[in-house]
Parts: structure tokens; sequence; C-alpha cells
């Protein structure tokens, strides 16, 4: 036992002191967390200055009032302030503190984010306006010198049918926008908005109907879905609902391959430089095996433990910790502690197989294929945790770890004993997976020359 904690030991030491876990795990959550830090500030781009006119040519005469209305600074002030009052009412008080602090109140801080309000003078052209040269007048200037922004050309048959080319009678028309080059997408975005509305209106009105009357029977203000459990009930966040399951996949996938991949590479070095040859002088394969395994079990935990504290500050952060029950990170654990061994084992073994990188692809390839398995069907579990296909996967490994830890991330997870059952199923599969590596382990680290193929690896194992 001495030898195989020594080799741990080792295993822990040496790959934590190399530049790629520095690099790739260590700085990644540094990166990810100034990133958090920063991006509100990068994002927080505020919509240039906008004072310019929009020409329309509307042969219909109905619509160009329209668009003078819904672009007036009455219209678009009303507009940006039920803008905020609905981003404030879906924004968390913990991220309204956090904003207070670092922008100053939420109100200003969305006030900022959302520009200042853009002056649109509405022209009207004549129906008989020379469109091209009327055009040319987007290329002179900028978009912050009063000049023209815009022209819409309104088609004749836009509010009542028949009135185009052709006398279509079955189809309404639509309207023609010709921007000046570079004009901010926000402000392009408020012109179709308006264009689209004003002649919605007015083809409300020409049936003789009042557009208010048909916004208040056609609106149904949105509702929030309360989901009721036995402890009380709950907002119910679809987002979470979908995200919070891949995530925990995604804490497993990333901590076993992450460990189990540097077992497979320390392996192959340490083959191709004969260094496994000095250290099978002093231990058995069986002994550097097993060592190997812990010590990247430990480098695969402190994967774990970094990325799984970021996601519970992060979601402590936006007081969604609430919604997430925390007795899974236990089983995380547990899973993990059942689908790295197997992972590691066959890691190991290809990696004691070949002769280097290149080599180990081929072999890989199954493996990896098999792994990324519950990623793929993601979704469908997620949706039916219970289905017959999902309850199958539960109990294969090492597909078992990651798509039960689905099943009960999701919103109806699988009863307690399938949970426990499951585990024991991958224990199992743990045992398996080291008894077949280390026949191939004991006989592939002093083998050399053409790497080995499936058939070849089956031989070792029946002459171990």
């Amino acid at each position: 036992m001495k030898k195989i904690l020594l080799v741990a030991q080792r295993e822990l030491l040496s790959t934590l002191a190399t530049k790629g876990f520095l690099f790739g795990v260590l700085l990644t959550p540094l990166i990810m967390g100034v990133m958090i830090v920063l991006l509100p500030i990068l994002m927080n781009n505020e919509a240039p200055k906008i004072e310019g006119e929009l020409a329309v040519i509307d042969p219909t005469g109905e619509v160009v009032d329209g668009v003078r209305s819904y672009l007036s600074l009455e219209a678009i002030a009303d507009r940006r302030d039920r803008s905020r009052k609905r981003i404030l009412e879906a924004t968390p008080e913990s991220l309204r503190a956090l904003s207070s602090i670092r922008g100053g109140p939420p109100d200003a801080v969305v006030e900022s984010a959302l520009g200042e309000r853009p002056k649109i003078r509405v022209v009207a052209l004549s129906e008989s306006a020379d469109l091209e040269l009327e055009k040319q007048q987007l290329t002179v200037g900028t978009a912050q010198d009063g000049g023209r922004l815009a022209i819409a050309v309104v088609h004749a048959n836009a509010v009542r049918k028949g009135g185009g080319e052709g006398g279509d009678t079955v189809t309404y028309g639509t309207y023609d926008l010709y921007v000046r080059e570079k004009l901010d997408d926000r402000i392009e975005d408020e012109l179709s908005d308006a264009l689209r509305e004003s002649i919605r209106d007015a083809r409300v009105r020409a049936s003789g109907l009042e557009p208010e009357t048909i916004a208040a029977l056609t609106q149904v203000r949105s509702a929030r879905s309360i989901t009721v459990t036995s402890e009380g009930e709950n907002v119910t966040n679809e987002v979470l609902n979908l995200l919070i399951p891949a995530g925990f996949m995604m804490l497993l996938l990333m901590s076993v391959m992450t460990s189990g991949q540097n077992m497979m590479t320390n392996t192959i070095e340490e083959k191709s430089t004969r260094v496994v040859e000095v250290l099978l002088s002093a231990v058995s394969p069986m002994e550097l095996m097993t060592g190997k395994i812990l010590g990247q079990m430990c480098v695969g935990f402190i994967v774990l433990a970094i990325y799984a504290g970021m996601g519970a500050a992060a979601m402590f952060s936006f007081a969604v910790l609430g919604l997430l029950d925390l007795g899974l990170f236990f089983f995380l654990i547990l899973f993990f502690l059942v689908a790295y061994p197997c992972i590691a084992a066959l890691m190991g073994a290809i990696g004691a197989a070949v002769n280097d990188i290149r080599e180990a692809q081929a072999l890989m390839t199954p493996v990896m294929l098999m792994i990324m398995i519950p990623w793929i069907l993601w979704l469908p579990i997620t949706r039916d945790p219970n289905s017959t296909l999902a309850t199958i996967l539960s109990f294969i490994p090492p597909l078992n770890s990651f798509v039960m830890l689905l099943r009960m991330t999701s919103t109806d997870p699988p009863p307690l004993w399938q949970v426990w059952a499951s585990l024991a199923v991958g224990a199992a599969g743990v045992y398996v997976a080291l008894w077949f590596a280390a026949k191939v382990f004991r006989i592939g680290l002093l083998m050399h020359g053409k790497p080995p193929n499936l058939r070849t690896l089956v031989r070792w194992v029946r002459m171990a």
C-alpha cells in the first residue's frame, strides 16, 4: 500500500506542476471570473447620438402620420420607460444591488444601456419623387449631423389589397427600407418597428376597427409559471431547468476527462522515455496502475471542486441557489468516484498499449463516442427522465453516471432505489474495467513496435 501511495503522490505532484494543468485548469476559471466582471462593462455600448431624417414615400397617405407619431420623442420615451420597468421587474434583488454598487442606481444603469433617445424627423416625400435621386442623400454626411438616415417606400397595396402592381387582391404589400451605410442596427430596428406598427394600424382602421380595441383583444400579458412541490411553491425557471442538468453532467465530464487524459498521456510519456522500466523495477504493474489512478483521481477532485465552486458561487450571486437541491453535490461526488476509475482504467490501458499519442487516437475513439452519448441525448433524457431509454442507459457503465446525474437534476428525478442501484452497477463496471486494464497494463508497458488493435488487446487479456 505504501508503494501505491508513493506512486499516487508522484502522479499528483507531477500533474499539478505542469504548465498545461496550470493554464488549462487554474487559469481558465480566472479568465472566466475576469470576463464576468469585464463583460458587462464592455457590453455597455450606448447607442450613438442620432439626429436625422427619415424620408417616407407613402402612396396610400395613411402610414406616414403613424410613423411620425411612433418616432416622436414622447412615444420613444414612453416605450423606453416600459422597457426599463420590465427589465427591473425581471432582475433579482441581488443583481439590482450589484448593479447599484458598480454603476449607480439600477434605473440609471438600465437607462445607460438603452442609450440616448434618437431625434428623428419624419418627412413625407411625393409619390412621384425620384427615388434614385433621393437615395444619393444617404451618402452625404454622417448619422450624427442631422442628415438623412433612411428612406422608406410604402407599397401601394400595403394598407388595402388590390392597390399594388397587377391588382393583387389576395395579399397585402409591405415596404422597402433604404438606410445609410453603417447606421446603428438599433436605430434601424426602431425605424422598421415604426413602419410595421403604422402599416398594421392603418390596415385595422381601413377595416373599420379601432387599433386600441384590436390590441386589447389580442394582447395577453405573460404570467409567471409557479412550480408546486411538497416543500412549497417556487417560480418556475425554464432556463435553469435545462441548464442545471447540463451543468452537472459537464462538471462530471470535465473532471473525468481531464484526469483520465492526464493518466493516458503520462503513461505514454513514461513508456516512450523508458521511465516506466525504472518504475517497474521498484513496483509491480498493478501497484503502478493503482497509484496512477489514485493520483489522477485527486487531480479530478481538484478540477471538480474548482468548477463546482464557481457554479455554486454564480448561482448564489444571482439568488437562484435555492432552486437547486444541494444534496446533488453529494451524489456528484459519488458518481465521480464511480465514473472516473472506469474511464481512467481504460485510458491507462490505452496509454500502456501504444507508443505515442498519435497511435492512441484510434483506440480512444470508441471510448470518446461512448462518453458523448449522454451529451448527445441530453435534451431527450432531461425532458423525459423516466423513459425506457433513460432508464436502460442508467444501468450501462460507464454511461450510467452521466445519465443518472441528468435524470436526478431534471424536473422529474428517478426513485432513490434506482440511484443506488446505478451506483452498484457502476461499481461492478469499475471492477471489470480495472481487471481488463490491469491485464493490458501488465503486458503493454514493456511492448514496443506496431500499435495493437482491439483483437490484440483481447489476446493480451487472455495471456495475462
